[in-house]
């Protein structure tokens, strides 16, 4: 079980390093801005179920070892319900709207949220050591 939850630890771990500094930096240096953009659109859903079902696994295979890091990888899955459901949306709508000062601040807190998790599943992760 250890070993699962290790593995699974690190899949969420690279996954969300791997998608915000490498999936979409090689869009935007590739594809146009307005491409690039489309492309993210339909792929953030899709990312942020990664996370929640991912954090949520990992937090269930880690629970009998280590109570405070399924604590911390419960509390990613939960916070990226809204941050799907609630934010990415109103991101959709400021860009839809051409609200660029209201995209910046409503991207910034997404970005500072995906941080936070690709941070704390970093220190999740070195607990296994």
């Amino acid at each position: 079980m250890q070993t699962a939850a290790l593995l699974t630890v690190a899949l969420l771990f690279g996954g969300m390093v791997l998608f915000s500094f490498g999936f979409a930096a090689i869009l935007f240096a590739t594809l146009s801005a307005d491409e690039a953009g489309r492309v993210l659109r339909r792929a953030f859903p899709h990312f942020y179920l990664f996370v929640i079902a991912t954090s949520a696994l990992a937090a269930a295979l880690v629970w009998t070892s280590d109570g405070a890091s399924a604590a911390w990888l419960a509390a990613i899955a939960v916070s990226t319900i809204p941050t799907r459901q609630l934010l990415m949306p109103a991101i959709n709508a400021a860009t839809d709207a051409g609200d660029k000062s209201r995209f910046k601040i409503l991207h910034g807190a997404s970005v500072a949220i995906t941080l936070a998790h690709i941070a704390l599943t970093g220190f999740v992760l070195s607990r296994f050591v």
